[in-house]
């Protein structure tokens, strides 16, 4: 049978959803995936390897599997013989390093013959037409996912074209005096890595960053939160999702300590500029919003869909309302799925948004 499924996207968002549709019954040949890269990690490894990552900041249902259960806390109890990922993952406190993470990709990427439907190519449109959607030159598919992952890496323009910039997510050593723009996560990262490299750290920033676990607010996991956030007026929800972009990192001592102690030193201070410092790193994450994505962003224009802020307007299952009906679905996974399900770029966010898929992929009776 000829592939009648596409998913425009190699990356997490992707191999998560390819996973899901493999566990539900689809073969390889039924399913062709569009990215620039077939390691389903190869955007996301480098970046994790320029911040010097060292552990998942994801809790148990962190992985790529298109089931819950077992996870990675499961398999490395098994391969360790030791209970305590199991313990800590019944607690909301399993992380798994990265090294174990890329190891379960590796494996489930050969275990699901992802390659076979990995096409290598860059899709710059797609198109309603009367049998699904044209996807590029590829060809016409019933029901297609977009899981085209951050649109880019995010500079201050006031920093264009200074030598000494480099982004968090490029490789990079540390000069002897750093000064780390941003407040988020990888900023904090940052922080303990040049200290550890004996630079001194100069933190600009222009607000105090929130401490907290998880990026979206564990109530927004569950289905009674997600209850109130689908209630919400459009501006509403825009705003929830403008606060959870907010930079934030995890609470406690493995954080504060190294940083209080470099204080003390002399070694680390807040700043609102970067004056004076050898080089800058930009912890700035991505570029946010479809309109920086030029294919949604031509989705969008040409087919006249809703959005709100940075947002396009989902149905609460991740599909796109004026282009999914009982025939065709279109849908969107990782960043671009955020209106539906605010941690959507988590790794449990691209579960939920490939179920849904997935569910209705199976539901037509010729898929």
């Amino acid at each position: 049978m000829s592939a009648r499924v596409a998913i425009v996207g190699s990356g997490l968002g992707g191999f998560v959803a390819y996973t899901t549709l493999r566990h539900a019954g689809l073969r390889p040949e039924e399913i062709m995936v569009f990215g620039s890269d077939a390691d389903p990690a190869g955007a996301w490894r480098p970046r994790a390897a320029a911040i010097r990552q060292r552990r998942m900041r994801s809790e148990s249902d962190g992985h790529c599997a298109p089931t819950s259960f077992p996870g990675l806390a499961v398999r490395e109890a098994a391969r360790r013989r030791d209970p305590a990922p199991l313990v800590l993952s019944v607690l909301d406190r399993y992380r798994p390093t990265v090294g174990e993470f890329l190891r379960h990709v590796a494996e489930l990427r050969d275990r699901s013959r992802w390659d076979e439907s990995v096409v290598l190519a860059r899709i710059e449109r797609i198109a309603a037409v009367e049998e699904g959607f044209e996807v590029g030159r590829h060809g016409v598919f019933r029901h297609v996912l977009v899981a085209t992952g951050h649109p880019g890496l995010a500079l201050p323009d006031e920093l264009a074209g200074d030598p000494r910039v480099v982004h968090a997510y490029e490789p990079h050593e540390y000069a002897a005096r750093v000064g780390v723009v941003g407040a988020g996560m990888a900023a904090a990262t940052e922080w303990l890595n040049a200290l550890a490299a004996g630079s001194g750290v100069v933190s600009v920033r222009r607000r105090e960053p929130a401490r907290r676990p998880l990026n979206v607010a564990r109530p927004f996991f569950t289905k009674r939160g997600l209850a109130g956030f689908y209630a919400a007026p459009r501006s509403r929800r825009a705003e929830l999702l403008r606060a959870f972009g907010e930079p934030s990192y995890p609470p406690g001592r493995a954080w504060d300590a190294p940083v209080e102690a470099a204080a003390r030193e002399g070694r680390f201070r807040v700043a609102p500029d970067v004056d004076g410092v050898a080089q800058i790193i930009c912890a700035t994450g991505f570029r946010a919003g479809f309109r920086h994505d030029p294919l949604l962003a031509r989705l969008v224009e040409e087919h006249g869909l809703e959005s709100e802020d940075r947002w396009i307007v989902l149905a609460d299952d991740s599909t796109v309302p004026a282009l999914t009906d009982g025939t065709r679905t279109l849908a969107l996974a990782g960043v671009p799925g955020q209106w539906a399900y605010p941690a959507a770029d988590t790794l449990v966010g691209m579960k939920v948004a490939a179920r849904r898929f997935s569910r209705r992929v199976v539901s037509w009776p010729t898929r």
